[in-house]
């Protein structure tokens, strides 16, 4: 069985960097030092391992912000980010005594110009090459990347840098489509001004790095379709309690970088599983149910639930974890698509939480209805396909609203009403029935043998593990159809609490793509 580092996002990533950056210093036969930042660190480690570096030359690993010993006798590798703070170290290392024989400098996309003329200038006898590769996201699974948290740049009412974070954000998707080798047609779910941006960005920065080929022709659309979603699309499924192995794992147990630490039976010492790709029986489990919702809006015999306070209040009755009481009271105001003034207020006091009420009503700043109001009728909740023929467990039946998003999209049924285009797909896109000679994948994996479209969904706001899943799934049932799902970081119900509680507080902080997985 192949695992996700076999094939996916992580393959593409690690052969992209092969042919790039160890392509380009492999006519060097001297073994080398390679220096990275936070980010290339988190980006090699999520799609090799040292061994593949070593089995390329490189026989060091540096840490960029760390001092480090000169090694004159060898030739440095340097993978980083155009930051200035990057750029001043690696100024640091040749300035006044260079600590390596010669640079090859690469950085994960476009260098500013005054950062590349400052470099230029203080040390262009010591290096031997310079590119940019366009990798500046990371590839989490074989079918999921993140480009970095930027929840409260784009939700919080005190927001300064909402344009720069959007700018930041487009950069990273067209890498990532770059990457793949698509030039998607783009669409965005209407009325989402943060969506609409994005879209636009990203449609004109995709123009302008498809402009000239390799042949210096213009390169064409390729047969895939980009989808710009914003997370208040859907409120409900990074609340919920997931049922699925992964979704409640990270839910219910400290887990740390894919870390989880745990005590052994017999000597009470500490030991640490790490799940991730390379673990089969991970792969293998993590979409699966554990078999031993106010949400679906119906009862597990399908008849609709007519009061559901009543459903809630035994809830904050009981003596349950303030946090689950919350995110009760967030299924409730969902399924209503808000409520008044006075029942919130109620449902505050009963959760006990006046002073932090923010974990409700901030929701607002996502544009999610908290209150209701005489406008509301603008406001409709997407409508759901039904899947009441699909076997389903009776305490796991709700399904995320991406997976509707996705599978119309294959289907090409997405309302262009809802579902407006930046920019028109290829006449070749059809959904599942979209194929394409271009991709040329050899192997014996599904995977590998893939040779149709691409579906590529961007959710701004975070996704959770429960609509990763939906990636896997629409796939899997459209074996032409390749669905990669991306966003700004991935969610888990605890940590969203605590973002939507966040944007009330103190201004902006600066974007950083380490803050979060």
């Amino acid at each position: 069985m192949a695992t996700g580092a076999e094939h996916g996002l992580k393959r593409i990533v690690w052969q992209r960097i092969k042919d790039t950056l160890i392509a380009d210093c492999r006519k060097s036969e001297v073994w080398k030092i390679l220096i990275l930042d936070q980010f290339t660190t988190r980006l090699l480690s999520s799609c090799c391992k040292m061994s593949n570096l070593m089995s390329e030359g490189i026989t060091i690993v540096e840490d960029l912000h760390k001092n480090r010993e000169p090694v004159p006798e060898m030739k440095a590798i340097y993978f980083m980010r155009p930051t200035a703070e990057c750029i001043d170290k690696f100024i640091d290392d040749f300035k006044p005594k260079p600590k390596y024989k010669a640079a090859f400098v690469f950085f994960t996309d476009y260098c500013p110009d005054d950062l590349f003329d400052k470099m230029k200038k203080n040390c262009a006898k010591h290096i031997k090459v310079c590119k940019e590769i366009n990798i500046s996201f990371l590839p989490l699974e074989a079918q999921v990347s993140v480009s970095g948290d930027a929840f409260k740049s784009l939700y919080s009412p005190n927001s300064k840098d909402r344009d720069q974070t959007l700018e930041t954000i487009a950069n990273q998707i067209v890498t990532l489509c770059a990457t793949l080798d698509e030039y998607p047609g783009v669409r965005y779910k209407k009325d989402s001004a943060n969506g609409n941006k994005l879209a636009e960005l990203v449609d004109n920065k995709l123009a302008r790095h498809y402009e000239l080929d390799d042949n210096s022709k213009k390169k064409g659309k390729t047969p895939a379709l980009l989808l710009i979603v914003d997370r208040a699309l859907d409120p409900v499924s990074p609340v919920l309690h997931e049922l699925t192995y992964q979704a409640m794992a990270y839910d219910l147990i400290p887990i740390k970088d894919n870390t989880y630490e745990y005590d052994t039976l017999k000597d009470g010492s500490k030991k640490e599983a790490l799940l991730n790709e390379e673990d089969e029986l991970w792969v293998k489990l993590r979409h699966m149910h554990i078999a031993e919702d106010l949400a679906v809006g119906a009862d597990a015999d399908g008849q609709k639930v007519k009061d559901p306070m009543r459903t809630l209040l035994p809830v904050l009755l009981h003596p349950h974890d303030t946090t689950d009481k919350i995110r009760a009271v967030l299924l409730y105001i969902f399924s209503l698509n808000g409520t008044t003034a006075e029942n919130l207020n109620k449902l505050i006091q009963h959760v006990k939480i006046e002073e932090e009420s923010g974990y409700i009503l901030n929701w607002k700043h996502l544009g999610v209805p908290i209150l209701s109001t005489p406008s509301m009728f603008s406001f409709r909740k997407p409508s759901r396909r039904d899947r009441s023929d699909q076997e389903t467990y009776n305490v796991s039946r709700w399904t995320p609203v991406i997976k509707d998003i996705m599978e119309d999209a294959v289907e090409n049924k997405l309302d262009v009403k809802d579902w407006p285009y930046q920019s028109e797909c290829p006449s070749a896109w059809n959904g599942s029935r979209a194929v394409s000679a271009r991709q040329k994948h050899k192997g014996s994996s599904p995977d590998d043998l893939r040779s149709g479209s691409r579906l590529i969904v961007f959710v701004l706001g975070g996704v959770s593990y429960s609509e990763m899943r939906c990636a896997y799934e629409v796939t899997h049932a459209n074996k032409s159809c390749e669905v990669i799902i991306g966003s700004t970081h991935i969610l888990t119900p605890r940590g969203l609490l605590e973002d939507i509680y966040n944007l009330g507080k103190q201004p902006m902080e600066s974007f950083n793509i380490e803050d979060k997985p």
